[in-house]
Parts: C-alpha cells; sequence; structure tokens
C-alpha cells in the first residue's frame, strides 16, 4: 500500500525527495487507508509489543530522539518502549533538563538534536503547531506526540485499534455501523481532536458530549456530534472515552482535581456539577448498550470524571489501552524509520 503522510517542504531536506521525509504530526485529513496501514501494522505488532515475536533488530542502530517538553508519563515510556523493542536506541530530552529552559528556540533544540545523527524526532510540547515547527526544521522524520490542544495522533491511533479489537473490528478496521462518546473536557482536548479524525474516517459516529463551554456546538465542523446531556446518548453508543478536565490548560492555577467540589472549574460551574451531569458513575454505566466498553487516554481523575469502580470494571478497556499503545507506537517507527544502512 502506498503511503501518503504529509510531506511538506523541509528545511535542510533534500528538496526533491519527498518519499525519503515522511512524518506523523496529525490524524485530521489522513487518508482512511493510511490510517489503516498504520493500525494493522499495529495489530501484527501486538505480540511484539508485549514481548514477544521476532522484531528486535527491526531497527537495529537507529536512535529515536524524545523531546518532552511537557509532562508525560505513558507516552514517553511507551515511545521509548516501542523503540527498544525494535531494537532502536533511546535519547530523551525533557524541559527541564535541556537548554530550552535557557531560551533556546525549539527550531534550534531540535537542529541541533539532528545534528548529533539521530534517526527521528519524536516531539511532545506545550505549543500547538510545535511538532511541525520542528518538522519544517530538520530532515529526519518526526512523530508528534502530543502538541498544546492540536492534535495527539497515536493516541487517536490506540484508541482505534483498542476500540476495534473490542468488537471485532480488527480484520478491516471498518467502524460503520458503530458509535462512541467522547465526554468531558473536548475543547480543550488534542486526544480528542486525534480521535475525532480517525473514527469518523473509519466510518464511525461521534458524539462529543460535555458542558456547552466544553464540549461547544462548534466542535461539529470536524465531523462529529455534539450533545450536553450525557443521559440522553448512553443507550445509543459502543463505547465511551472519558476525558479528564485539564486544569492547566485554563489558566486558572487555583483548581484542580484537589479542589473543593464547590469551586469553579473555569469551564463549567463547579466540580460538584461537572461531576453530577457529565462523570460516569456506576448508575449511568447501567444504561449503557450490552458490551459497551469504557475507555480513558489518561490520566484519570478518579472520583471525579468517572467512579473508582467503573475505571476497574469488566467494560473497562483502559489498561488495555495503554498496551495497544506501545504496538501503535512500534507500528509508526516501522512505517517512518529507515535503520542505518
Amino acid at each position: 500500500m502506498t503511503m501518503t503522510m504529509a510531506t511538506t517542504g523541509h528545511a535542510g531536506a533534500p528538496p526533491a525527495s519527498s518519499a525519503l521525509r515522511r512524518d506523523l504530526l496529525g490524524l485530521q485529513g489522513l487518508h482512511a487507508d493510511d490510517i489503516r496501514a498504520y493500525l494493522a501494522t499495529a495489530r501484527d505488532l501486538i505480540p511484539s509489543a508485549s514481548g514477544k515475536g521476532m522484531h528486535r533488530d527491526a531497527l537495529g542502530g537507529a536512535i529515536i530522539a524524545n523531546l518532552f517538553l511537557e509532562d508525560s508519563t505513558r507516552t514517553r515510556l511507551s515511545f521509548t518502549l516501542a523503540a527498544k523493542r525494535l531494537g532502536a536506541d533511546t535519547i530523551d530530552l525533557t524541559g527541564a533538563g535541556s537548554s530550552a529552559s535557557k531560551g533556546e528556540t525549539l527550531r534550534d533544540t531540535a537542529r541541533n538534536i539532528e545534528a548529533m545523527g539521530v534517526d527521528a524526532i519524536v516531539v511532545r510540547t506545550k505549543a500547538s503547531g510545535g511538532a511541525a515547527l520542528v518538522a519544517e526544521s530538520v530532515g529526519c522524520p518526526v512523530i508528534n506526540a502530543g502538541d498544546g490542544r492540536h492534535e495527539h495522533p497515536t493516541q487517536g491511533l490506540l484508541d482505534v485499534l483498542t476500540f476495534a479489537e473490542a468488537k471485532g473490528r480488527l480484520d478491516t478496521f471498518e467502524l460503520s455501523g458503530l458509535s462512541l462518546a467522547i465526554v468531558g473536557d473536548i475543547i480543550s482536548s488534542r486526544v480528542a481532536r486525534s480521535a475525532i479524525a480517525a473514527f469518523t474516517t473509519l466510518g464511525c459516529r461521534v458524539i462529543c458530549v460535555g458542558p456547552p463551554t466544553m464540549a461547544p456546538k462548534g466542535l461539529a465542523c470536524l465531523g462529529c456530534e455534539v450533545e450536553n446531556d450525557f443521559d440522553s446518548v448512553l443507550r445509543e453508543v459502543d463505547g465511551v472515552m472519558m476525558l479528564r478536565i485539564q486544569f492547566e490548560r485554563h489558566g486558572d492555577a487555583t483548581t484542580g482535581p484537589t479542589a473543593p467540589a464547590a469551586a469553579p472549574t473555569g469551564r463549567t460551574g463547579s466540580l460538584r456539577e461537572f461531576r453530577a451531569f457529565h462523570a460516569l458513575t456506576q448508575a449511568r454505566v447501567k444504561l449503557l448498550r450490552p458490551g459497551a466498553i469504557i475507555m480513558h487516554p489518561g490520566p484519570m481523575n478518579r472520583g471525579l470524571e468517572l467512579d473508582h469502580a467503573v475505571a476497574d470494571s469488566g467494560a473497562s478497556v483502559i489498561l488495555r489501552q495503554v498496551s495497544r499503545g506501545v504496538a501503535v507506537r512500534m507500528a509508526v517507527f516501522r512505517t517512518l524509520v529507515r535503520p542505518p544502512q
């Protein structure tokens, strides 16, 4: 299958060799065949992702730079493990330990990392469009591990892989006839944007649910439906993906998961109000269709957007999402990174 990855002109890259330059910066606008190609590769790598299989030398000699200028646990460790499962070495750079803390620009940081001879750069940054800026600055493949409120493409892919596996659609990844509710702070969520793009491109009906300030009607331009009444959609969906309230993106440092229940969130009236109308409680789970699954990209605020018992229930595939994230990131490396000759 011919891949049609985003290949724009890049400073310092070979001018006429777009086939040599392939990045994964987002899922919006990506062709369904390309999404399926990533997913099929990830499906085949699931055994290797758990330490089984014969792919440990696939990228032997390659060096992957993880440039994480924003906090991360699952994503950073998942990319590192994915690289090592394929035999690649990794170097890890965080904001606090980089020259970015001294005022160096993201562009210069990326160029300096590439000059050391890395074969790909994984970048996570608070700046929307930051991954594209890196891709424009270097000649090696760039993989977006989350940029501001823009996109988080590998998370979107692993969410689809987990959903398709649970629904018996791993053969074709055709999701027509299925529906997913994405619930919570959608306006702040790059995860939601990538998920909406991936799921709708593959034929799934996506309903975004939240308070009007977190799920404004304008989100419909992304190809999803928008609903503010969570209870009204519970019986219609085959899965629910809960999102946390992203306090760090609301510009209100006085609130957070440990704030008083009546404290304003900046996006809805109070945490108590959010929980009353938009949390996935045990009572709401009982209204779901038989076989409906529960997802969450993490990190979870247990007791806020979902109950403890719901997160740990038999319907939850949250830990499977984490494990499938390794397979997806292995698939992205296999697709984009060429081992040294």
